[in-house]
């Protein structure tokens, strides 16, 4: 078997808390203490009130279909992996995220928008990236 030779993320000292939230299986976001609102990606003030008390607390990793694209260019460390759905999700807790969605086709067809999505976690290198994929049928 071929070694992997997909990136890995480097963590920072800002986005440390959320990459050791992936590793344990979660999703971390911060959350202002003084307007309420989460906050991804991880940074030192909230981008809505500017204030420099967030938080870092674990959401629950259900989202919605915002927007996608489907790549069929391989790139290098990817290339076994094309096509593959590149997707913009909105968290049930309100930011977005840019991600990949697995167990689902690439094939527009299968990815309606706003189509209810959960998180999942894959192991890459030493660490665990938050991907997403359809919730099923049965528990929508």
């Amino acid at each position: 078997m071929a070694a992997d030779t997909r990136p890995v993320p480097v963590p920072t000292p800002v986005t440390q808390p959320f990459w050791d939230g992936t590793k344990a299986g979660e999703l971390r976001l911060q959350h202002c203490e003084d307007c309420a609102e989460h906050v991804f990606y991880p940074r030192i003030g909230c981008p809505f009130c500017g204030s420099p008390r967030l938080e870092w607390t674990t959401v629950s990793g259900h989202a919605r279909l915002s927007s996608y694209v489907i790549n069929h260019v391989p790139v290098p460390g990817f290339a076994d992996d094309v096509p593959y759905v590149i997707a913009i999700v909105e968290l049930d807790e309100g930011p977005r995220m840019i991600t990949n969605l697995v167990n689902v086709p690439p094939d527009p067809r299968a990815l309606p928008l706003d189509m209810p999505l959960e998180i999942v976690f894959e192991p890459r290198g030493d660490q665990a990236l938050p991907l997403f994929q359809p919730v099923p049928e049965e528990r929508r």
